[in-house]
């Protein structure tokens, strides 16, 4: 059911995902859509006073002016085959879970699948899969994750064509964050690659390349009312398409993001969750030296302040502040 939350003089989207608790077949999996109206207006970050995105294009690569190399890095998730789970339905091939990933290949031909991961922090993602391989982040780190592929019978009710249990015990601390996954899907030939390349051209370091990154997607896309209205569970994003249209929902907004700073070899999170009582995108980045800097980040001249994209292409900055203070208002419930 769509739902319109009110906060300062804009709206936000909600998103439903979904998740099927039941271990035997049939079971139900909530895929009711979410969605809210969002008004925005695009304005400049609030009190940047460092890095500005420069006027630069996606169509021809730019050389690096400093001494920081801007080279894009797109590393491709494989399904190389030494290690696998499945049946006559699925393929689950972990060989690459100490990068962060794990790809899945269904194999059946029923219209309609769900597949679930649950990690060793307990928490299930709930994905949509069609045939063929997709990656999907190991979020949770080093641990048993259990895997469940689910075709729909009718409506909600699904049955459970696999599910079995995998032993992922040394997975990287940012492998994760450097992969393209079905939430965060690019490639090097992606727009958004070159584009966050040049950027980064005339950045010394990787909080300049945040900022400039951050500034150029703020002042050049705005929010999609039309689209928050009528998103569907299950929904996402073609990043490409976001850039060239120049218009999105929060979710698009911090894949788009994501994609610009893995590529730049920026450990990225795109996290779902909770801002205040509305279900939001938005994204952390790591920063060697510094850590994880949770809350997508806006630099004032003096310290960096926690700002996701969508506030800051909506909000003013008092207000903004005033909302998101030291980051307790965000609370995170998945991470891609």
């Amino acid at each position: 059911m769509k739902k319109t939350v009110r906060l300062f003089p804009i709206f936000l989207t909600v998103f439903a995902l979904s998740a099927c608790q039941a271990p035997n077949p049939p079971i139900s999996l909530d895929t009711s859509p979410g969605g809210s109206s969002a008004s925005v207006k695009t304005q400049s970050s609030p009190g940047s006073s460092q890095a500005a995105a420069p006027s630069v294009g996606y169509d021809t690569l730019l050389a690096s002016t400093t001494e920081r190399d801007n080279t894009p890095v797109c590393l491709t998730p494989e399904a190389p085959g030494t290690q696998t789970a499945g049946n006559e339905y699925a393929t689950i091939d972990y060989s690459n879970a100490a990068d962060g990933y794990i790809m899945v290949n269904y194999l059946g031909s029923n219209h309609k699948v769900k597949l679930q991961i649950t990690g060793p922090d307990a928490v299930t993602y709930t994905y949509n899969i069609v045939n063929g391989w997709a990656a999907f982040p190991l979020s949770a780190g080093s641990g048993n994750y259990e895997v469940s592929v689910c075709e729909n019978i009718e409506g909600t009710r699904y049955s459970v064509a696999y599910k079995g249990t995998i032993s992922c015990p040394d997975v990287s601390q940012f492998g994760p964050y450097l992969h393209p996954n079905q939430y965060v899907d690019y490639n090097g030939k992606c727009k958004v690659v070159t584009l966050a390349a040049n950027i980064a051209s005339s950045c010394k370091d990787d909080l300049e390349v945040v900022n400039g990154v951050y500034n150029y997607i703020i002042k050049h896309i705005t929010y999609d009312y039309q689209k928050a209205d009528t998103v569907k569970s299950g929904y996402l994003t073609n990043v490409d398409e976001i850039l060239l249209s120049g218009t999105g929902i929060c979710l698009d907004y911090s894949a788009v993001m994501t994609s610009m700073l893995r590529s730049q070899r920026i450990p990225t999170r795109l996290e779902v969750g909770y801002a205040g009582e509305v279900y939001h995108a938005w994204i952390s980045i790591y920063i060697t030296d510094v850590g994880w800097l949770n809350g997508i980040i806006q630099f004032n001249g003096k310290e960096w302040e926690l700002v996701d994209p969508t506030f800051g292409a909506s909000t003013n900055e008092k207000q903004l502040k005033s909302y998101i203070g030291d980051g307790s208002n965000y609370a995170t419930k998945y991470i891609y």
